[in-house]
């Protein structure tokens, strides 16, 4: 039965599978958590085969396949053995193991078992709840393959004789049903059953026994479960009659009770039980025996026979087992007996710790993540029961995270607080699950969470404002200074780079004057500075984040720009003209400290570099005149007389106060006269006089050099002609070689004669510089360029010239040999070759 619960409104589905008759309850429960969708039960028998299908869970849970397969739908359960499989791709979940439902759960129904299912983004988790159904798949069995029975003849009628119980792992109504004995004359099949519905027989004495008619019985007690087909188990009873024990062992209690811990040592005490028997003498001795025990109880119980004290053999454990249920048997030594019950109650100690299971985790967090951000679920179990099974999370220490429970056993760790990277950049979440037993037991889980970086902060300049200095006339890509603005973000959203904002100075764009290393911030001059134009620059420099998008920040930084000593004074006064001269006038009649001018200098630089200083450097009569240090005022130190010459030269020299200091000079002519004709005759050819002389002289000197240089030239080259004549006309005239009649391109015999015409090939040597180049040209007739030296081997003669060149096996020359080919007097043919620097004795 298929169950669907939405709101009010139920629906109900029946299969019908082609084996038969199947019934499968599913039920959805829609819960309003954010992780929680529902809630599905199935029920299947057991021992279905591998890949059997169980139910479609997309269908049930109202998903859809893509979204199975985009979530990452995944089964996680505590168990050891995954019993299932989930196939995401077609929604179904199949048996992955094969179930055996004895094996699973035993004695204990309805039989089922748990798992989630967990899906991701969003995340939500779906509880699947498998039922498993019992099959007749067992038959009922004995503890033992034959029960003997020593029966007196005087047991009367209605004597009762515990028969036990047979063993059928299935349940429900494929579970032990009931008893069959065989026929017989003597005794008759009673069943009953335990508060746990577990059925037993007895054998009920009918008919009095006649050991001398039948001394002995061998019956058969046939168990029979419910199943279809109909299964059953069968063991053999054999009694033994005996003579005259007519008194049964009593029990003094029919159902006797009894607590143990859980845990407790071996041999602890538990319960003694107790049985009478009036006869006397060894009819009377009454043993103790376990009537109706399984395997698992006989590792667990041991009583001893004669006394009859039940202790502990084995582990009690609470979570397997909570209660304890067997008969106990009373014999005396003439067979009879007496059975009682005996049940044992577990209880409970706090000996299981919580188990902390993670079911998902995310790691790393983005920084920006809203409060309630889901990073992790958690699953959380105690196997003990009651206070003891009971469990409170929390998380240690004071963190932005906390921790929800929806639902039973799960919590959700979510963030409390807007997370900040730079703050703190991981987390380590402690989260301790404790019990309410006592004492309690608690388990740590710590979960290490990393908190990734989002570009939320801009860079920042260490400083405000940047201000700094520059001495003018620096060198283009003098580094100026060097910005730096941090990033607290990380990576890329770290990485600053560094731009000039775009202005203009004095109508140039700053990029213009300065440049900005995007990389490392360091500000270059991109050229040199003066003072005079330009004495501060105010620009801007962004740096910029590389996250996305960026994050930027502004600064401002200010160049002064420092003055140097780079101009000379420059003299305003008097005024110094090429082609006239300005004198000024000073009478005779002129006192001490008259006032004859004042010379006026400007410096365009600043500071100290623009003061200035005058001294007079050199006078005409330095007793007559005088000039101020500071102002540049030239007086008379003393009585102007007759005797002074009417024209006096000033050099006033005008000094700023640099280091090192820069000067200029100008030239005061002073006219010591009464009256403006005398001053005029005397200083009308003052200046073209002095001139003309100087530029003579250098006339004079030059045109000597020139007139004996042709000479000595023209000398040289006459000679060098004549002897290079002579020594060619014995060369030939010696030579006995044939004559080749070979023309080169330059020759011409236009004359007839065959003579050649006067043209001449001489060596050039130059070097690598061309400022060093050393190029000789010779001329026709010219005897002291080649030298021929005479040879009787052949027709074809190498001239070798400027042979102390090649003694300089440094010198970096490029040397061409002359070929010179002879073939009659006064025809010579010279033709060049490269070849390397011959070595330095090479001759």
């Amino acid at each position: 039965l298929f169950v669907i619960v939405f709101g009010r409104q139920t629906r109900c589905v029946k299969w019908r599978c082609g084996c038969g008759h199947v019934w499968r309850l599913l039920s959805l429960l829609l819960c309003f958590s954010p992780l929680v969708s529902g809630h599905i039960r199935y029920s299947i028998p057991e021992k279905m085969k591998k890949g059997s299908l169980i139910g479609n869970v997309a269908q049930d849970l109202g998903l859809d396949l893509k979204r199975l397969r985009s979530g990452r739908a995944r089964i996680v359960s505590g168990e050891s053995i995954q019993y299932t499989e989930l196939k995401a791709d077609k929604g179904t979940l199949v048996v992955n193991e094969r179930i055996d439902r004895e094996q699973l759960c035993g004695d204990v129904t309805p039989c089922s078992f748990s798992f989630e299912i967990i899906l991701e983004n969003p995340m939500e988790l779906h509880q699947v709840t498998v039922e498993i159904t019992d099959i007749n798949d067992h038959s009922p069995t004995f503890n033992e393959n034959k029960l003997r029975f020593i029966i007196s003849e005087s047991a009367v009628s209605g004597a009762r004789f515990s028969l036990g119980s047979a063993e059928d792992q299935d349940v429900g109504v494929n579970g032990l049903k009931e008893y069959f004995l065989t026929e017989n004359e003597n005794f008759v099949l009673e069943q009953n059953s335990n508060t746990d519905g577990k059925k037993y027989a007895e054998m009920v004495l009918q008919k009095p026994l006649d050991r001398e008619t039948n001394p002995s019985l061998s019956l058969k007690l046939i168990a029979v479960d419910g199943g279809t087909p109909q299964r059953s188990g069968t063991v053999n009873i054999d009694i033994t009659v005996l003579d005259v024990n007519d008194n049964a062992p009593v029990f003094n209690q029919s159902v006797y009770k009894a607590t143990v811990l859980e845990n407790s040592p071996k041999d602890t005490y538990v319960i003694t039980v107790n049985a009478s028997d009036a006869d006397h003498g060894s009819n009377g001795v009454v043993t103790y025996h376990f009537s109706d025990i399984t395997r698992a109880l006989r590792n667990t119980f041991i009583i001893d026979e004669k006394s009859g004290i039940i202790s502990i053999k084995g582990l009690i454990d609470y979570e397997k087992d909570k209660k304890y249920e067997f008969r106990i048997d009373a014999k005396d030594q003439g067979g009879l007996t007496d059975s009682s019950k005996v049940i044992i109650e577990v209880t409970d100690v706090n000996d299981n710790a919580p188990t902390i299971s993670v079911m998902s985790f995310t790691s790393p967090v983005s920084e920006d993540s809203p409060p309630g951000t889901t990073i992790g679920i958690i699953n959380v179990k105690d196997l003990d029961s009651g206070d003891n099974g009971q469990v409170n999370c929390k998380i240690e220490e004071n963190s932005p995270f906390k921790i929800k429970s929806n639902l039973r056993n799960y919590y959700t760790l979510v963030t409390d607080t807007v997370l900040d990277r730079e703050g703190v950049s991981d987390y380590n979440i402690t989260v301790v699950a404790t019990d309410s037993g006592l004492p309690p037991l608690s388990v740590r889980r710590t979960f290490h969470l990393k908190v990734s970086d989002v570009n939320d902060n801009a860079p920042v300049f260490l400083q405000s404002v940047y201000n700094t200095f520059i001495t003018e006339n620096n060198s283009p890509g003098l580094s100026v200074l060097t910005l730096r603005a941090k990033d607290p973000d990380e990576n890329q959203n770290a990485r600053v780079s560094y731009i000039l904002e775009e202005t203009n100075v004095g109508g140039s764009p700053i990029s213009d004057f300065v440049s900005v290393n995007a990389e490392s911030g360091v500000v270059h001059a991109v050229r040199s500075f003066d003072y005079e134009q330009i004495k501060e620059l105010l620009f801007v420099v962004k740096a910029q984040d590389g996250g996305s998008p960026p994050l930027s920040s502004n600064v401002t930084v200010k160049i002064l720009i420092q003055d140097q000593n780079d101009n000379p004074p420059q003299v305003l006064y008097p005024v110094q003209t090429g082609g006239s001269v300005v004198a000024e006038m000073v009478p005779r009649s002129a006192d001490v400290g008259y006032l004859v001018t004042k010379v006026v200098a400007v410096d365009v630089d600043s500071g100290q570099n623009a003061w200035l200083s005058y001294k007079l450097q050199k006078a005409t009569d330095r007793a007559l005149f005088e000039v101020g240090l500071q102002n540049g005022e030239i007086r008379t130190i003393r009585q102007v007389s007759d005797k002074d010459a009417v024209k006096q030269r000033l050099t006033v020299i005008v000094e700023d106060n640099g280091q090192p200091s820069r000067s200029a000079t100008v030239i005061v002519n002073v006219a010591v006269a009464d009256s403006f004709p005398e001053v005029l005759s005397e200083f009308t050819d003052f200046t073209h006089d002095k001139e003309y002389k100087d530029n003579l002289t250098f006339y004079l000197v030059l045109a000597l050099a020139v007139v004996s240089f042709l000479f000595i030239t023209c000398l040289v080259v006459i000679i060098s002609v004549k002897i290079y004549r002579w020594r060619q006309s014995r060369i030939l005239y010696q030579s006995k070689l044939p004559v080749i009649p070979y023309y080169p391109p330059r020759y011409s015999d236009t004359l007839g004669t065959g003579t050649l015409p006067h043209v001449y090939n001489y060596e050039v040597c130059r070097t690598t510089d061309s400022r060093k180049s050393d190029c000789k040209f010779g001329r026709a007739g010219s005897q002291n360029v080649l030298i021929m030296e005479p040879s009787s081997t052949g027709t074809m003669q190498r001239i070798q010239s400027d042979r102390n060149i090649l003694d300089e096996p440094d010198s970096p020359l490029e040397v061409s040999w002359f070929n010179l080919y002879i073939f009659r007097p006064h025809f010579v043919i010279a033709t060049t070759e490269k070849c390397p620097l011959p070595p330095k004795n090479y001759r």
